[in-house]
């Protein structure tokens, strides 16, 4: 059972302050001198909440400062506590690699010490850091259990389990290893989920090992940044690189692209550097110290290209990228979310630019009603003769793009509305 709703309005960040939300007065130095003024909408509606002590289901858009959100009232409450330790279980090695940063800078001050358990690292060197006896336990499902199993990790002092962009864990099959997990640490903790996404299933799941949860939902799920600019070009495979390359010419900022499948991101990358541009790539066949090199050079501007798969497409704050090129359309349309929420973040304006295959007007179809969207289609540039250049009627969108008229997202405003079927979207 969810306790209550909070107001979905988005607040004016500039009039909020941490001021008054309950954070205890070190605490808010420690954040004065980390440089955040004002918390964001997330923060201001959840920090309140959290420090209380309630369980809490939290959904605002990817790139409004989650990890804050639960991060300041898991410091607070852990120092408050004197003995208890903080649980933080998410999808991906970086993203836990980023929480475990933010959570140090938040906790450096007070002596709180951290342990990352991810897989694709020395498994020896982490039961070093569990022998410190950290205060904060970060880590992905697998990783904590293969600890738990070899009994080198005991969960029985957690008071505070937080799962994040737990949707994501879900959609990885990553349940059954959270339910093992939720058996062991105490049942009488504060729990709290945030993610950009959180469909009703995985809502429900979550409510039978939480207590009274409330909701704190700063958008509806599948709402994206209001400061990204969205553009489809639909196009055959082979001319996809083609493609790529005119963008890459154009755009001279950072530039993030995103593939479906791991085996073709090696070829992406070689065709961006074999024009000249400094690209590295991440996907699961690289190993961790490869995609912590890849995603710091990305980050230091060593490679203005990161050509990466989904792994990538939670949690990873890399500021200032330009344009989000979904090379491949995602398989569901909730990763469309957090693929183009790398881009346009803290306000900031944002490209996204996806790749649509002819047959693809279905998958384009579904993003549009997740995200209450119309992704403008483009018309595509002069590509060069080998790049098997359509004909009028495919670079100029119109009933013979897409095998089925009845799958393809035709122009808005059209005289049969925007999917050729139905003047009424929803």
């Amino acid at each position: 059972m969810i306790q209550k709703q909070v107001d979905t309005h988005l607040l004016n960040e500039t009039e909020m302050t941490f001021g008054g939300l309950g954070i205890a007065p070190k605490l808010l130095d420690v954040i004065s001198k980390l440089g955040f003024k004002s918390p964001t909408s997330i923060q201001h509606k959840a920090i309140p909440v959290a420090v209380e002590g309630k369980d809490i289901i939290g959904i605002a858009q990817t790139g409004t400062g989650k990890t804050l959100a639960f991060g300041i009232p898991l410091v607070q409450q852990i120092l408050k506590d004197g003995k208890g330790k903080g649980l933080i279980i998410l999808p991906t090695r970086e993203l836990a690699l980023q929480i475990n940063e933010s959570i140090q800078k938040i906790g450096r001050d007070f002596g709180i010490k951290t342990a990352v358990l991810i897989g694709g690292a020395p498994i020896w060197a982490q039961k070093r850091e569990i022998s410190y006896n950290p205060r904060v336990i970060i880590g992905t499902p697998g990783r904590i259990n293969d600890h738990i199993q070899q009994r080198t990790l005991n969960l029985r002092d957690v008071t505070i389990l937080v799962l994040d962009e737990a949707d994501r864990m879900f959609d990885m099959g990553f349940a059954p290893q959270i339910n093992k997990i939720l058996q062991v640490v105490p049942k009488n903790r504060q729990t709290m989920l945030f993610s950009a996404t959180m469909p009703d299933g995985i809502v429900k799941i979550a409510s039978n090992h939480m207590k009274l949860p409330v909701r704190v939902e700063i958008d509806r799920t599948g709402t994206t940044a209001e400061n990204v600019e969205h553009e489809l070009f639909v196009v055959k495979k082979d001319q996809k690189l083609s493609l790529l390359g005119k963008l890459l010419q154009e755009y001279k900022g950072s530039v993030l692209i995103f593939l479906r499948m791991k085996h073709n991101a090696r070829k992406v990358c070689d065709t961006v550097r074999n024009i000249g541009i400094p690209a590295a790539e991440i996907h699961s066949n690289r190993s961790l110290r490869q995609r912590k090199e890849a995603l710091e050079g990305f980050k230091l501007g060593r490679y203005r290209v990161l050509v990466a798969t989904d792994i990538a497409s939670r949690g990873i704050d890399v500021k200032g990228i330009e344009l989000v090129i979904n090379f491949d359309l995602p398989e569901n349309p909730e990763d469309y979310v957090h693929r183009i929420g790398r881009t346009g973040r803290a306000g900031m304006a944002g490209k996204a630019v996806s790749f649509c295959l002819p047959d693809q007007g279905s998958k384009v179809r579904e993003i549009e009603r997740l995200t209450r969207l119309y992704l403008p289609i483009s018309k595509l540039p002069n590509l060069p003769p080998n790049s098997n250049q359509p004909s009028n009627n495919f670079s100029n969108p119109s009933r013979s793009n897409y095998s089925s008229y009845r799958n393809r997202p035709a122009r808005a405003g059209g005289p049969s509305g925007r999917f050729g079927h139905a003047k009424k979207r929803y």
